[in-house]
C-alpha cells in the first residue's frame, strides 16, 4: 500500500499568520489561518480535511461491508460535522458526528443499522481517531420516485 503524504506550511505568529496546506497528490492545496479555524474566516482547516477524511473513509467503509453482506449499495452519502473546543487540557477534537444516508436496495432497517456500526468501528480513519466521541447518525433512504 503507498504512504500517503501532506505538507503544511506557517508564516508569522499564530493570530496574524498564514499558512497553505496541500495533499500530496496534489488534488487540494489551499490557505488557512486563525481565522479560518477559530472564526469562520476564508479557507480550511485541519478539522474540516479530518471530517473530509472521516466521511470518505466511512463511506467506503460501509459500502464493503454492505458488499459483503451481499447487498449492492446504489448510494452512500455521510457528512461529518467536528467539533473542535477549548477544554481544560487545551484545544481538543471532542467529537465528530458522521450523518450517512444510504439508498441500499432489499436491506431491512435492522440490518442496515447493524452494518453501519460495523462500518464506523473498521473504518481506518475511526480507528486513527478512537479517542473521539464518534456519533453515527444512518438513515435508509429508498429511491427517489419509488
Amino acid at each position: 500500500m503507498p504512504v500517503r503524504t501532506a505538507e503544511a506550511e506557517w508564516k508569522g505568529n499564530l493570530h496574524e499568520g498564514q499558512g497553505r496546506m496541500k495533499l500530496g497528490t496534489g488534488a487540494y492545496e489551499g490557505p488557512f489561518s486563525f481565522q479560518s479555524r477559530m472564526e469562520n474566516g476564508p479557507g480550511t482547516n485541519p478539522e474540516e480535511l479530518i471530517g473530509a477524511a472521516h466521511a470518505g473513509c466511512f463511506s467506503m467503509a460501509f459500502s464493503a461491508q454492505l458488499s459483503n453482506a451481499g447487498f449492492t449499495p446504489k448510494r452512500i452519502h455521510t457528512k461529518a460535522a467536528v467539533k473542535f473546543e477549548k477544554t481544560d487540557a487545551g484545544f481538543a477534537i471532542s467529537t465528530i458526528e458522521l450523518q450517512t444516508e444510504g439508498e441500499v436496495p432489499g436491506i431491512q432497517e435492522a440490518k442496515f443499522q447493524e452494518l453501519a456500526e460495523a462500518a464506523k468501528k473498521g473504518c481506518p480513519v475511526s480507528k486513527a481517531l478512537a479517542g473521539v466521541n464518534i456519533i453515527l447518525r444512518a438513515k435508509l433512504v429508498s429511491a427517489a420516485g419509488a
